[in-house]
């Protein structure tokens, strides 16, 4: 029986080790996005609950207008900051040991 990573050895030899390191960094990224996106929805429902509890209690309906309207600002807020984290992490899949895109 052979040796089982003769392919892996070959395309490297062939020039392809850069491929077979980027795949392994795309796929940790990958891992590190959907990580990242499980802790925001995480947030956000918490967001959704408190502004339920919040809106439950309220006095008057200005009071309620103010609750959503703090509610939707909030959002769009962490909805931005959330896109830059994910865009920083899909982009360092990108990038070599140097910290060079490749």
């Amino acid at each position: 029986m052979g040796d089982p990573f003769a392919p892996l050895i070959d395309l490297q030899k062939a020039g392809f080790g850069g491929f077979v390191s980027l795949n392994a960094a795309w796929l940790e990224s990958l891992g590190d996005m959907g990580a990242e996106f499980m802790s925001f929805l995480a947030e956000r429902v918490k967001e959704d609950v408190k502004t339920q509890h919040e809106i439950l209690h309220c006095k008057d309906i200005s009071e309620a207008q103010k609750i959503q309207g703090d509610f939707v600002q909030k959002a769009i807020e962490q909805y931005q900051v959330e896109t830059g984290k994910l865009m920083e992490l899909g982009m360092s899949a990108f990038k070599t040991e140097g910290g060079k895109t490749q």
